[in-house]
């Protein structure tokens, strides 16, 4: 059973900084796509943002300019630093790492972001 887990979530205010990370086993992170999801109450999970294993990354339109996600190779962890953040990217985030071929898909257990005052 692959794990990944994750840390650093927590309450923040509107305008506000947080840093969540995700550690990795070695042989998966080696070879797949890191990203960030989240899923807000009574919404579908969404993807925040993603980094390959040769450092391009995709972020969605509503982080653009704020999150930043960034893998660390020799520590096995991808990391998203959260600025200036709204009440609206308050979510559950999902840690993800994902292959197409051979198919690889794998979840954290999810960590709790809220932002408010």
């Amino acid at each position: 059973q692959v794990q990944l887990v994750e840390s650093g979530g927590g309450l923040v205010q509107p305008g506000g900084s947080l840093r969540l990370s995700c550690a990795a086993p070695t042989t998966i992170f080696a070879i797949t796509t890191m990203g960030w999801y989240r899923q807000a109450p009574g919404k579908e999970r969404e993807l925040v943002a993603t980094i390959t294993e040769g450092g391009s990354t995709n972020y969605a339109d509503t982080v653009k300019g704020r999150f930043t996600i960034s893998r660390d190779n020799g520590k096995n962890t991808v990391d998203l630093q959260m600025n200036s953040v709204k009440p609206e990217d308050t979510a559950v985030y999902y840690c993800n790492a994902a292959r197409i071929l051979p198919r690889l898909d794998y979840w954290g257990q999810g960590t709790q972001v809220t932002v408010s005052s």
